[in-house]
Protein backbone atom coordinates (compact mmCIF):
# COMPACT_ATOMS: atom_id res chain seq x y z
CA UNK A 1 0.00 0.00 0.00
CA UNK A 2 1.46 3.38 -1.05
CA UNK A 3 1.83 5.80 1.84
CA UNK A 4 0.49 9.34 1.79
CA UNK A 5 3.03 11.98 2.75
CA UNK A 6 2.48 15.47 4.10
CA UNK A 7 5.45 17.78 4.51
CA UNK A 8 6.66 21.34 4.10
CA UNK A 9 9.88 23.27 3.52
CA UNK A 10 10.30 26.63 5.28
CA UNK A 11 13.16 28.91 4.16
CA UNK A 12 14.01 32.39 5.43
CA UNK A 13 13.88 35.10 2.77
CA UNK A 14 16.15 38.11 2.36
CA UNK A 15 13.95 41.07 3.34
CA UNK A 16 14.92 43.02 0.24
CA UNK A 17 13.85 40.05 -1.95
CA UNK A 18 10.31 39.68 -0.54
CA UNK A 19 8.61 41.65 -3.32
CA UNK A 20 10.67 39.93 -6.01
CA UNK A 21 9.81 36.48 -4.64
CA UNK A 22 6.13 37.40 -4.45
CA UNK A 23 6.33 38.47 -8.09
CA UNK A 24 7.96 35.18 -9.10
CA UNK A 25 5.13 33.25 -7.43
CA UNK A 26 2.50 35.39 -9.15
CA UNK A 27 4.18 34.90 -12.54
CA UNK A 28 4.28 31.15 -12.01
CA UNK A 29 0.61 31.15 -11.13
CA UNK A 30 -0.32 33.37 -14.07
CA UNK A 31 1.74 31.36 -16.53
CA UNK A 32 0.46 28.00 -15.43
CA UNK A 33 -3.01 29.01 -14.16
CA UNK A 34 -4.51 31.98 -15.98
CA UNK A 35 -7.67 31.93 -13.83
CA UNK A 36 -7.45 33.34 -10.25
CA UNK A 37 -8.89 30.13 -8.82
CA UNK A 38 -5.59 28.27 -9.09
CA UNK A 39 -7.34 25.67 -11.26
CA UNK A 40 -5.43 23.36 -13.54
CA UNK A 41 -6.08 25.03 -16.93
CA UNK A 42 -2.91 24.67 -19.02
CA UNK A 43 -1.27 23.09 -16.00
CA UNK A 44 -2.14 19.63 -17.34
CA UNK A 45 1.57 18.97 -17.91
CA UNK A 46 2.03 19.19 -14.14
CA UNK A 47 -0.25 16.15 -13.77
CA UNK A 48 2.15 14.17 -15.94
CA UNK A 49 5.40 15.52 -14.53
CA UNK A 50 4.39 15.19 -10.87
CA UNK A 51 2.00 12.20 -10.95
CA UNK A 52 1.85 11.72 -7.20
CA UNK A 53 0.79 15.16 -5.92
CA UNK A 54 -2.66 15.77 -4.41
CA UNK A 55 -2.24 19.39 -3.27
CA UNK A 56 0.73 21.75 -3.33
CA UNK A 57 1.24 25.41 -2.50
CA UNK A 58 4.05 27.95 -2.63
CA UNK A 59 3.66 30.79 -0.11
CA UNK A 60 5.65 33.70 1.22
CA UNK A 61 4.82 35.13 4.65
CA UNK A 62 5.76 38.82 5.06
CA UNK A 63 7.34 38.35 8.47
CA UNK A 64 6.18 41.08 10.88
CA UNK A 65 8.20 39.62 13.75
CA UNK A 66 10.88 37.77 11.75
CA UNK A 67 12.27 38.07 8.25
CA UNK A 68 9.93 36.80 5.50
CA UNK A 69 9.40 33.05 5.17
CA UNK A 70 9.10 31.07 1.92
CA UNK A 71 7.13 27.85 2.39
CA UNK A 72 6.58 24.93 0.04
CA UNK A 73 3.71 22.75 1.27
CA UNK A 74 3.00 19.40 -0.41
CA UNK A 75 0.67 16.44 0.01
CA UNK A 76 1.51 13.49 -2.20
CA UNK A 77 1.71 9.71 -2.58
CA UNK A 78 4.93 7.82 -1.96
CA UNK A 79 8.34 8.78 -0.60
CA UNK A 80 9.75 12.34 -0.53
CA UNK A 81 12.80 11.61 -2.73
CA UNK A 82 10.93 10.81 -5.97
CA UNK A 83 8.46 13.64 -5.36
CA UNK A 84 11.16 16.31 -5.08
CA UNK A 85 12.85 14.95 -8.21
CA UNK A 86 9.53 15.13 -10.11
CA UNK A 87 8.88 18.67 -8.85
CA UNK A 88 12.32 19.80 -10.00
CA UNK A 89 11.65 18.32 -13.45
CA UNK A 90 8.36 20.26 -13.59
CA UNK A 91 9.36 23.74 -12.33
CA UNK A 92 13.10 23.48 -11.59
CA UNK A 93 14.17 26.85 -13.10
CA UNK A 94 11.37 28.63 -11.22
CA UNK A 95 12.37 27.00 -7.94
CA UNK A 96 16.02 27.92 -8.44
CA UNK A 97 15.10 31.57 -8.97
CA UNK A 98 12.99 31.48 -5.81
CA UNK A 99 15.75 29.88 -3.76
CA UNK A 100 18.07 32.71 -4.79
CA UNK A 101 15.73 35.04 -2.87
CA UNK A 102 16.31 33.04 0.32
CA UNK A 103 18.99 33.31 2.98
CA UNK A 104 21.88 30.89 3.08
CA UNK A 105 21.36 28.56 6.09
CA UNK A 106 23.87 28.70 8.92
CA UNK A 107 24.05 24.94 9.41
CA UNK A 108 25.67 22.11 7.43
CA UNK A 109 23.30 22.64 4.50
CA UNK A 110 25.06 25.90 3.55
CA UNK A 111 27.41 24.31 0.93
CA UNK A 112 24.45 22.57 -0.71
CA UNK A 113 22.49 25.84 -0.84
CA UNK A 114 25.46 27.69 -2.31
CA UNK A 115 25.92 25.11 -5.06
CA UNK A 116 22.21 25.26 -5.95
CA UNK A 117 21.94 29.07 -6.05
CA UNK A 118 25.30 29.91 -7.66
CA UNK A 119 25.11 31.84 -10.98
CA UNK A 120 24.48 29.49 -13.93
CA UNK A 121 24.28 26.57 -11.49
CA UNK A 122 22.89 23.26 -12.72
CA UNK A 123 23.26 21.46 -9.40
CA UNK A 124 20.11 19.42 -8.57
CA UNK A 125 17.63 21.22 -6.31
CA UNK A 126 15.80 18.13 -5.04
CA UNK A 127 18.49 17.04 -2.50
CA UNK A 128 18.45 20.47 -0.86
CA UNK A 129 14.66 20.56 -0.58
CA UNK A 130 14.63 17.07 0.88
CA UNK A 131 17.24 18.06 3.47
CA UNK A 132 15.15 21.08 4.51
CA UNK A 133 11.84 19.21 4.73
CA UNK A 134 9.91 19.51 7.98
CA UNK A 135 8.01 16.66 9.59
CA UNK A 136 4.53 17.76 10.72
CA UNK A 137 3.83 17.76 14.45
CA UNK A 138 0.14 17.00 13.68
CA UNK A 139 -1.41 16.06 10.37
CA UNK A 140 -4.79 14.94 9.08
CA UNK A 141 -5.55 13.16 5.81
CA UNK A 142 -9.24 13.50 5.01
CA UNK A 143 -9.44 10.67 2.49
CA UNK A 144 -6.80 8.48 4.06
CA UNK A 145 -5.52 5.59 1.96
CA UNK A 146 -6.84 7.05 -1.30
CA UNK A 147 -4.03 7.56 -3.80
CA UNK A 148 -4.38 10.35 -6.32
CA UNK A 149 -4.67 7.89 -9.20
CA UNK A 150 -7.47 6.06 -7.41
CA UNK A 151 -9.34 9.29 -6.69
CA UNK A 152 -9.09 10.34 -10.34
CA UNK A 153 -10.09 6.89 -11.62
CA UNK A 154 -13.14 6.74 -9.36
CA UNK A 155 -14.12 10.25 -10.42
CA UNK A 156 -14.13 9.07 -14.06
CA UNK A 157 -16.22 6.07 -13.03
CA UNK A 158 -18.73 8.36 -11.31
CA UNK A 159 -19.00 10.56 -14.40
CA UNK A 160 -19.46 7.49 -16.58
CA UNK A 161 -22.20 6.30 -14.21
CA UNK A 162 -24.02 9.61 -14.54
CA UNK A 163 -23.67 9.53 -18.33
CA UNK A 164 -24.99 5.98 -18.55
CA UNK A 165 -28.03 6.85 -16.47
CA UNK A 166 -28.63 10.03 -18.49
CA UNK A 167 -28.25 8.25 -21.84
CA UNK A 168 -30.69 5.57 -20.68
CA UNK A 169 -33.33 8.19 -19.96
CA UNK A 170 -32.23 9.78 -16.69
CA UNK A 171 -33.44 9.02 -13.20
CA UNK A 172 -37.04 7.80 -13.09
CA UNK A 173 -37.18 6.79 -16.78
CA UNK A 174 -35.68 4.34 -19.27
CA UNK A 175 -34.67 0.71 -18.76
CA UNK A 176 -33.46 1.27 -15.17
CA UNK A 177 -36.89 2.41 -13.97
CA UNK A 178 -38.45 -1.05 -13.80
CA UNK A 179 -35.44 -2.77 -12.21
CA UNK A 180 -34.93 -3.66 -8.57
CA UNK A 181 -31.92 -2.11 -6.78
CA UNK A 182 -29.94 -5.34 -7.35
CA UNK A 183 -30.99 -5.29 -11.01
CA UNK A 184 -29.83 -1.68 -11.40
CA UNK A 185 -26.46 -2.64 -9.94
CA UNK A 186 -26.09 -5.62 -12.28
CA UNK A 187 -27.07 -3.66 -15.41
CA UNK A 188 -24.93 -0.66 -14.53
CA UNK A 189 -21.92 -2.84 -13.79
CA UNK A 190 -22.33 -4.65 -17.10
CA UNK A 191 -22.51 -1.35 -19.00
CA UNK A 192 -19.41 0.13 -17.32
CA UNK A 193 -17.08 -2.90 -17.15
CA UNK A 194 -15.74 -2.58 -20.73
CA UNK A 195 -14.38 0.89 -20.00
CA UNK A 196 -13.18 0.15 -16.46
CA UNK A 197 -11.49 -3.26 -16.39
CA UNK A 198 -10.23 -2.59 -12.86
CA UNK A 199 -13.77 -3.24 -11.61
CA UNK A 200 -12.92 -6.95 -11.75
CA UNK A 201 -9.92 -6.45 -9.48
CA UNK A 202 -9.95 -6.70 -5.72
CA UNK A 203 -9.94 -3.18 -4.21
CA UNK A 204 -6.71 -2.32 -2.38
CA UNK A 205 -7.14 -1.82 1.35
CA UNK A 206 -7.12 1.84 2.33
CA UNK A 207 -5.66 1.02 5.73
CA UNK A 208 -3.82 -2.28 5.88
CA UNK A 209 -3.75 -4.59 8.88
CA UNK A 210 -0.11 -3.64 9.54
CA UNK A 211 -0.93 0.09 9.42
CA UNK A 212 -3.85 -0.43 11.80
CA UNK A 213 -1.71 -2.36 14.29
CA UNK A 214 1.07 0.24 13.98
CA UNK A 215 -1.33 3.12 14.68
CA UNK A 216 -2.66 1.46 17.83
CA UNK A 217 0.82 0.39 18.96
CA UNK A 218 2.22 3.92 18.63
CA UNK A 219 -0.67 5.40 20.58
CA UNK A 220 -0.33 2.73 23.29
CA UNK A 221 3.43 3.28 23.66
CA UNK A 222 2.87 7.05 23.82
CA UNK A 223 0.29 6.68 26.62
CA UNK A 224 2.53 4.28 28.55
CA UNK A 225 5.49 6.67 28.31
CA UNK A 226 3.33 9.60 29.48
CA UNK A 227 2.12 7.53 32.44
CA UNK A 228 5.71 6.66 33.35
CA UNK A 229 6.85 10.30 33.09
CA UNK A 230 3.96 11.53 35.25
CA UNK A 231 4.61 8.78 37.82
CA UNK A 232 8.30 9.56 38.24
CA UNK A 233 7.93 12.16 41.03
CA UNK A 234 5.84 9.72 43.07
CA UNK A 235 8.22 6.82 42.38
CA UNK A 236 11.18 8.82 43.64
CA UNK A 237 9.29 10.12 46.66
CA UNK A 238 8.08 6.62 47.60
CA UNK A 239 11.67 5.43 47.90
CA UNK A 240 12.19 7.88 50.77
CA UNK A 241 9.13 7.30 52.98
CA UNK A 242 6.76 4.56 54.21
CA UNK A 243 3.45 4.07 52.45
CA UNK A 244 1.28 5.67 55.19
CA UNK A 245 3.21 8.91 55.20
CA UNK A 246 3.36 8.81 51.39
CA UNK A 247 -0.44 8.40 51.08
CA UNK A 248 -1.13 11.19 53.58
CA UNK A 249 1.26 13.53 51.79
CA UNK A 250 -0.39 12.84 48.43
CA UNK A 251 -3.84 13.51 49.91
CA UNK A 252 -2.81 16.80 51.50
CA UNK A 253 -1.05 18.08 48.36
CA UNK A 254 -3.94 17.06 46.11
CA UNK A 255 -6.53 18.73 48.37
CA UNK A 256 -4.51 21.95 48.45
CA UNK A 257 -4.09 22.04 44.66
CA UNK A 258 -7.79 21.25 44.15
CA UNK A 259 -8.81 24.19 46.34
CA UNK A 260 -6.50 26.54 44.42
CA UNK A 261 -7.80 25.30 41.05
CA UNK A 262 -11.38 25.80 42.18
CA UNK A 263 -10.57 29.41 42.92
CA UNK A 264 -8.50 30.27 39.84
CA UNK A 265 -9.94 27.72 37.40
CA UNK A 266 -12.97 29.84 36.56
CA UNK A 267 -12.73 32.05 33.51
CA UNK A 268 -11.79 35.67 33.97
CA UNK A 269 -14.65 38.18 33.45
CA UNK A 270 -15.61 38.42 29.79
CA UNK A 271 -13.48 35.46 28.66
CA UNK A 272 -15.80 32.49 29.32
CA UNK A 273 -17.62 30.86 26.41
CA UNK A 274 -20.24 28.09 26.44
CA UNK A 275 -18.66 24.72 25.78
CA UNK A 276 -19.83 21.14 25.85
CA UNK A 277 -16.43 19.83 26.86
CA UNK A 278 -16.23 18.62 30.45
CA UNK A 279 -13.20 17.02 32.09
CA UNK A 280 -15.39 14.98 34.43
CA UNK A 281 -17.56 13.69 31.57
CA UNK A 282 -14.46 12.89 29.54
CA UNK A 283 -12.86 11.12 32.51
CA UNK A 284 -15.85 8.89 33.28
CA UNK A 285 -16.37 8.05 29.61
CA UNK A 286 -12.75 6.97 29.38
CA UNK A 287 -12.60 5.35 32.83
CA UNK A 288 -12.49 1.75 31.60
CA UNK A 289 -9.85 2.41 28.87
CA UNK A 290 -7.78 4.37 31.40
CA UNK A 291 -7.99 1.52 33.93
CA UNK A 292 -6.94 -0.98 31.27
CA UNK A 293 -4.01 1.21 30.26
CA UNK A 294 -3.02 1.55 33.92
CA UNK A 295 -2.93 -2.23 34.32
CA UNK A 296 -1.04 -2.57 31.02
CA UNK A 297 1.43 0.06 32.17
CA UNK A 298 2.05 -1.73 35.47
CA UNK A 299 2.54 -5.06 33.72
CA UNK A 300 4.87 -3.68 31.03
CA UNK A 301 6.81 -1.46 33.43
CA UNK A 302 7.32 -4.36 35.85
CA UNK A 303 8.43 -6.70 33.06
CA UNK A 304 10.90 -4.12 31.73
CA UNK A 305 12.33 -2.56 34.90
CA UNK A 306 12.80 -5.78 36.92
CA UNK A 307 15.49 -7.33 34.65
CA UNK A 308 17.12 -3.93 34.05
CA UNK A 309 17.42 -3.29 37.79
CA UNK A 310 18.75 -6.79 38.32
CA UNK A 311 21.35 -6.32 35.57
CA UNK A 312 22.51 -3.00 37.04
CA UNK A 313 22.58 -3.99 40.72
CA UNK A 314 23.12 -7.71 40.49
CA UNK A 315 19.83 -8.41 42.29
CA UNK A 316 16.14 -7.44 42.02
CA UNK A 317 15.65 -3.86 43.17
CA UNK A 318 12.91 -4.72 45.68
CA UNK A 319 13.62 -8.39 46.15
CA UNK A 320 10.94 -9.63 43.70
CA UNK A 321 8.84 -8.69 40.70
CA UNK A 322 5.79 -8.47 42.97
CA UNK A 323 7.47 -5.80 45.08
CA UNK A 324 8.45 -3.92 41.93
CA UNK A 325 4.79 -4.05 40.82
CA UNK A 326 3.64 -2.57 44.15
CA UNK A 327 6.24 0.22 43.94
CA UNK A 328 5.10 1.12 40.41
CA UNK A 329 1.46 1.05 41.56
CA UNK A 330 2.27 3.57 44.30
CA UNK A 331 3.90 5.75 41.66
CA UNK A 332 0.77 5.48 39.55
CA UNK A 333 -1.29 6.50 42.57
CA UNK A 334 0.66 9.76 42.66
CA UNK A 335 -0.21 10.50 39.04
CA UNK A 336 -3.34 12.60 39.83
CA UNK A 337 -1.26 14.79 42.13
CA UNK A 338 1.41 15.31 39.45
CA UNK A 339 -1.24 16.12 36.84
CA UNK A 340 -2.99 18.51 39.23
CA UNK A 341 0.32 20.28 39.90
CA UNK A 342 0.98 20.69 36.16
CA UNK A 343 -2.56 21.96 35.59
CA UNK A 344 -2.15 24.48 38.43
CA UNK A 345 1.14 25.71 36.95
CA UNK A 346 -0.50 25.95 33.52
CA UNK A 347 -3.54 27.81 34.84
CA UNK A 348 -1.32 30.38 36.59
CA UNK A 349 0.47 30.98 33.28
CA UNK A 350 -2.78 31.15 31.30
CA UNK A 351 -4.17 33.86 33.58
CA UNK A 352 -1.12 36.00 32.79
CA UNK A 353 -1.21 35.46 29.01
CA UNK A 354 -1.82 38.41 26.72
CA UNK A 355 -4.48 38.06 24.01
CA UNK A 356 -5.14 40.18 20.93
CA UNK A 357 -8.71 41.46 20.94
CA UNK A 358 -8.29 43.20 17.57
CA UNK A 359 -5.25 41.81 15.73
CA UNK A 360 -4.12 44.11 12.89
CA UNK A 361 -4.80 42.83 9.37
CA UNK A 362 -3.27 44.43 6.28
CA UNK A 363 -6.30 45.61 4.22
CA UNK A 364 -4.47 45.03 0.92
CA UNK A 365 -3.48 41.50 1.90
CA UNK A 366 -7.02 40.80 3.14
CA UNK A 367 -8.43 41.87 -0.25
CA UNK A 368 -5.90 39.67 -2.04
CA UNK A 369 -6.82 36.66 0.12
CA UNK A 370 -10.54 37.24 -0.48
CA UNK A 371 -10.00 37.67 -4.23
CA UNK A 372 -8.36 34.25 -4.53
CA UNK A 373 -10.86 32.35 -2.39
CA UNK A 374 -14.09 30.57 -3.32
CA UNK A 375 -13.50 30.17 -7.06
CA UNK A 376 -13.84 26.40 -6.84
CA UNK A 377 -15.33 24.04 -4.18
CA UNK A 378 -11.91 23.85 -2.51
CA UNK A 379 -9.89 26.50 -0.66
CA UNK A 380 -6.46 26.79 0.90
CA UNK A 381 -5.03 28.61 3.89
CA UNK A 382 -1.62 29.03 5.46
CA UNK A 383 -0.80 30.55 8.86
CA UNK A 384 2.33 31.23 10.91
CA UNK A 385 2.23 32.36 14.56
CA UNK A 386 4.78 32.94 17.29
CA UNK A 387 4.91 30.31 20.04
CA UNK A 388 4.56 31.45 23.65
CA UNK A 389 7.80 31.07 25.66
CA UNK A 390 8.43 28.92 28.72
CA UNK A 391 9.55 25.40 29.52
CA UNK A 392 6.06 24.15 30.41
CA UNK A 393 4.62 25.40 27.12
CA UNK A 394 7.56 23.91 25.21
CA UNK A 395 6.82 20.49 26.73
CA UNK A 396 3.04 20.71 26.43
CA UNK A 397 3.00 21.73 22.77
CA UNK A 398 5.26 18.82 21.85
CA UNK A 399 3.43 16.26 23.95
CA UNK A 400 -0.01 17.66 23.05
CA UNK A 401 0.70 17.72 19.31
CA UNK A 402 2.22 14.24 19.39
CA UNK A 403 -0.78 12.82 21.24
CA UNK A 404 -3.28 14.67 19.03
CA UNK A 405 -1.58 13.37 15.90
CA UNK A 406 -1.64 9.77 17.14
CA UNK A 407 -5.30 10.03 18.15
CA UNK A 408 -6.25 11.42 14.73
CA UNK A 409 -4.70 8.36 13.09
CA UNK A 410 -7.23 6.27 15.01
CA UNK A 411 -10.41 8.35 15.08
CA UNK A 412 -10.25 10.23 11.75
CA UNK A 413 -9.98 7.48 9.17
CA UNK A 414 -13.14 7.76 7.08
CA UNK A 415 -12.82 11.39 6.04
CA UNK A 416 -14.51 12.71 9.18
CA UNK A 417 -12.80 14.94 11.71
CA UNK A 418 -15.32 14.88 14.51
CA UNK A 419 -18.56 15.38 12.59
CA UNK A 420 -16.87 17.31 9.77
CA UNK A 421 -15.88 16.00 6.37
CA UNK A 422 -14.50 19.09 4.67
CA UNK A 423 -10.71 18.68 5.00
CA UNK A 424 -8.53 17.00 2.39
CA UNK A 425 -5.12 17.52 4.00
CA UNK A 426 -4.03 19.66 6.98
CA UNK A 427 -0.95 19.85 9.15
CA UNK A 428 0.92 21.82 11.80
CA UNK A 429 4.72 22.12 11.88
CA UNK A 430 7.22 24.12 13.95
CA UNK A 431 9.80 26.33 12.23
CA UNK A 432 12.65 28.69 13.13
CA UNK A 433 14.15 26.48 15.82
CA UNK A 434 10.60 25.66 16.96
CA UNK A 435 9.83 29.27 17.83
CA UNK A 436 6.93 29.55 15.34
CA UNK A 437 3.96 27.32 14.57
CA UNK A 438 2.91 26.86 10.96
CA UNK A 439 -0.48 25.57 9.82
CA UNK A 440 -1.71 24.63 6.35
CA UNK A 441 -5.07 23.26 5.27
CA UNK A 442 -6.70 22.25 1.99
CA UNK A 443 -10.43 22.28 2.61
CA UNK A 444 -13.91 22.53 1.07
CA UNK A 445 -16.41 25.38 1.29
CA UNK A 446 -15.58 28.96 2.27
CA UNK A 447 -12.96 30.01 4.79
CA UNK A 448 -15.69 31.41 7.06
CA UNK A 449 -17.77 28.21 7.05
CA UNK A 450 -14.61 26.11 7.49
CA UNK A 451 -13.65 27.91 10.69
CA UNK A 452 -17.27 28.00 11.85
CA UNK A 453 -17.33 24.18 11.60
CA UNK A 454 -14.21 23.94 13.73
CA UNK A 455 -15.45 26.46 16.28
CA UNK A 456 -18.77 24.65 16.69
CA UNK A 457 -17.73 21.01 16.37
CA UNK A 458 -14.03 20.64 17.19
CA UNK A 459 -13.02 23.69 19.22
CA UNK A 460 -11.31 21.62 21.94
CA UNK A 461 -8.86 20.01 19.50
CA UNK A 462 -8.34 23.30 17.69
CA UNK A 463 -7.64 25.09 20.96
CA UNK A 464 -5.19 22.35 22.03
CA UNK A 465 -3.27 22.65 18.77
CA UNK A 466 -3.16 26.46 18.62
CA UNK A 467 -3.38 27.77 22.19
CA UNK A 468 0.41 28.04 22.36
CA UNK A 469 0.30 30.86 19.79
CA UNK A 470 1.02 34.40 20.95
CA UNK A 471 -2.19 36.45 21.00
CA UNK A 472 -4.52 33.43 20.88
CA UNK A 473 -7.89 34.10 22.60
CA UNK A 474 -7.96 33.41 26.39
CA UNK A 475 -7.77 29.69 27.11
CA UNK A 476 -8.39 27.52 30.16
CA UNK A 477 -6.70 24.16 30.77
CA UNK A 478 -5.37 23.91 27.18
CA UNK A 479 -8.73 22.97 25.60
CA UNK A 480 -11.47 25.22 27.03
CA UNK A 481 -12.60 28.62 25.70
CA UNK A 482 -9.88 29.63 23.21
CA UNK A 483 -11.23 28.94 19.70
CA UNK A 484 -14.77 29.18 21.09
CA UNK A 485 -14.28 32.96 20.96
CA UNK A 486 -15.50 32.83 17.38
CA UNK A 487 -15.03 36.34 15.99
CA UNK A 488 -11.86 36.98 18.01
CA UNK A 489 -10.36 33.68 16.86
CA UNK A 490 -11.18 34.42 13.20
CA UNK A 491 -9.50 37.82 13.42
CA UNK A 492 -6.45 36.23 15.02
CA UNK A 493 -6.33 33.56 12.29
CA UNK A 494 -6.63 36.18 9.51
CA UNK A 495 -3.84 38.18 11.13
CA UNK A 496 -1.52 35.15 10.91
CA UNK A 497 -2.40 34.22 7.30
CA UNK A 498 -0.85 35.16 3.99
CA UNK A 499 -1.99 35.17 0.38
CA UNK A 500 -1.91 31.72 -1.27
CA UNK A 501 0.04 32.96 -4.29
CA UNK A 502 0.46 29.57 -5.91
CA UNK A 503 -1.82 26.65 -5.12
CA UNK A 504 -2.43 23.44 -7.03
CA UNK A 505 -5.12 20.77 -6.65
CA UNK A 506 -5.08 17.56 -8.68
CA UNK A 507 -8.86 17.23 -8.45
CA UNK A 508 -10.18 20.76 -7.99
CA UNK A 509 -13.83 19.81 -8.62
CA UNK A 510 -14.04 17.18 -5.85
CA UNK A 511 -15.00 17.75 -2.24
CA UNK A 512 -13.80 15.34 0.45
CA UNK A 513 -17.38 14.09 0.72
CA UNK A 514 -17.56 13.48 -3.06
CA UNK A 515 -14.32 11.49 -2.94
CA UNK A 516 -15.91 9.21 -0.34
CA UNK A 517 -19.11 9.01 -2.39
CA UNK A 518 -17.15 7.99 -5.48
CA UNK A 519 -15.31 5.42 -3.37
CA UNK A 520 -18.57 3.84 -2.19
CA UNK A 521 -19.97 3.70 -5.73
CA UNK A 522 -16.78 2.10 -7.05
CA UNK A 523 -16.69 -0.35 -4.15
CA UNK A 524 -20.21 -1.50 -4.99
CA UNK A 525 -19.49 -1.81 -8.71
CA UNK A 526 -16.40 -3.94 -7.99
CA UNK A 527 -18.70 -6.59 -6.52
CA UNK A 528 -20.24 -9.01 -9.00
CA UNK A 529 -23.58 -8.89 -7.21
CA UNK A 530 -25.32 -7.25 -4.27
CA UNK A 531 -28.24 -8.37 -2.17
CA UNK A 532 -31.38 -6.28 -2.44
CA UNK A 533 -30.65 -4.71 0.95
CA UNK A 534 -27.02 -3.91 0.03
CA UNK A 535 -28.06 -2.56 -3.37
CA UNK A 536 -30.78 -0.37 -1.83
CA UNK A 537 -28.15 1.28 0.40
CA UNK A 538 -25.58 1.51 -2.42
CA UNK A 539 -28.02 3.11 -4.87
CA UNK A 540 -28.48 6.14 -2.57
CA UNK A 541 -25.08 7.44 -3.76
CA UNK A 542 -25.97 7.35 -7.46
Amino acid sequence: MMRQTTLSVALEVKPESYDHLSGLLDKLRDRRNPDPSGGTGPFADFLKLVPSVHFMSLNVFPGFDYDPLFVIEANFDGEPGPFWAQLEAAIGPDLRAMLRCCKCPLDNDAPLFTSVTAPDSRAPIAPYLQRRSLTPTVYHQGNRGMTRDRILAERELFLATRKELADAGGSGAGPYRSLTPAGIHARLRGALRPGFDWLDQKPPARITFVQNITDWARLSVFILLVLLALSLPGLILKLEMPWVRFAVLLGVIFAGIALLLKRIGVALPGTATPTKFSFLTFFFKQLIPLALFALLYLAVATAVTTPIAAALTGRPLFGSAEAMFVWLAWGLLSLPVTVAGIVLWLRIIERRDAAQDAPPVDPHMLREMARREDWIPQNHMGSVVLIKPGILRAILIRVGHRGLGLVLRIVARSGYLGSMRTIHFAHWAMVNNKSRLMFFSNFDQTWESYLDDFIEKAHAGLTLAWCCGVGFPPTRFLVKDGASHGSQFKQWARHSMTVSRFWYSAYKDLTAEQVERNFRIALGLRKRSLSEKEAATWILDL
